[in-house]
């Protein structure tokens, strides 16, 4: 099994998808933090307070989607904007987005997996967020939340970015996005290195057949059981795709592939400690039952395109 041209593949595949992977994310990640300079919490508590709901939900997800935060690390900015008064059905849509969708993530969906992919994930992930947050703030979910006052508990090192305003030169203000994109980049590199390495591993030792049985597009089981999976093992999107493209190569349905990922992003088990100490059990039950449901969704919806997108 363990040939030398295995060993060859599997090297020149994982030095490769490295190098690609760390440009692309210290760039990207550059860029957003810079961007995020100019967007205090003040700032966003203000647009999520904008008269129409549903505009206040696109906004939330908007800038959910803008804030490359770990789940468990968006949750104290949540408890920030909620204390503060910004509106439930819009925060939520904020607590939705921000882990499953950033332009790091997307980033990496288009250079692995091309633009059609991408596209299709963030829409369906952007709409999935806006309408979670509408459909609790309908519910009457707003009354489930306990006020009160968190700090990120989850052991990611992740610093949030939406802070008061300060009076900063620009050089000051590019200071401190570069010392941001430091501060993710030593937080997901770890991250990267892994997936490059099962990646690579996957690519150059694991038979295609194994991967069509167990997670291919006639197993019917495959996206239920990759959604699930993915909530309590916490798996980070930079983990995760560097594997992707391999899978889908070795015959894994796409559908499964993105429930596993949302799954994995949207919930996992620090993360949902942490709720459980600001939102009463049926929110959190109904959080969980959410996340598993968009991923199944989504799932199927792929599955359906998985032609038409690659």
């Amino acid at each position: 099994m363990f040939e030398l041209n295995n060993l060859t593949a599997t090297g020149e595949y994982f030095l490769l998808i490295t190098g690609e992977l760390l440009g692309l994310f210290v760039g990207v990640s550059f860029l957003i933090a810079a961007l995020q300079e100019f967007i205090p919490e003040e700032t966003l508590r203000r647009f999520l307070k904008r008269p129409s709901k549903w505009l206040g939900n696109i906004l939330g997800a908007f800038f959910g989607a803008i804030t490359p935060f770990c789940s468990c690390s968006t949750i104290p900015i949540l408890v920030g904007l909620l204390n503060a008064g910004a509106p439930f059905g819009a925060s939520m849509s904020f607590l939705i987005a921000s882990p499953l969708l950033n332009p790091v993530i997307l980033g990496l969906f288009l250079m692995l997996l091309g633009w059609k992919v991408m596209m299709a994930y963030a829409v369906i992930t952007f709409i999935a967020a806006v309408l979670v947050g509408a459909i609790w703030e309908s519910m009457g979910l707003a009354s489930d939340y306990k006020a009160g006052v968190l700090q990120s508990g989850c052991g990611c090192n992740c610093s949030g970015v939406l802070e008061t305003i300060e009076l900063l030169t620009w050089q000051e203000e590019m200071k401190r996005a570069w010392g941001q994109t430091w501060i993710l980049f030593r937080q997901v590199f770890p991250y990267l290195l892994v997936g490059a390495g099962v990646g690579a591993f996957i690519y150059g030792f694991i038979p295609e057949e194994f991967i069509i049985r167990v997670a291919g597009p006639n197993n019917p089981w495959a996206i239920p059981v990759a959604a699930a999976v993915g909530v309590p093992m916490y798996i980070r999107v930079e983990t995760v795709l560097p594997i992707s493209s391999v899978l889908l190569d070795k015959g894994m349905s796409l559908g499964a592939l993105m429930a596993l990922v949302i799954g994995g992003a949207g919930a996992s088990i620090p993360e949902i400690t942490l709720l459980a100490s600001i939102f009463k059990l049926r929110l959190v039950s109904i959080f969980v039952i959410t996340i598993l449901g968009i991923a199944i969704i989504a799932g199927y919806l792929f599955q359906a395109l998985q032609a038409t997108l690659l």
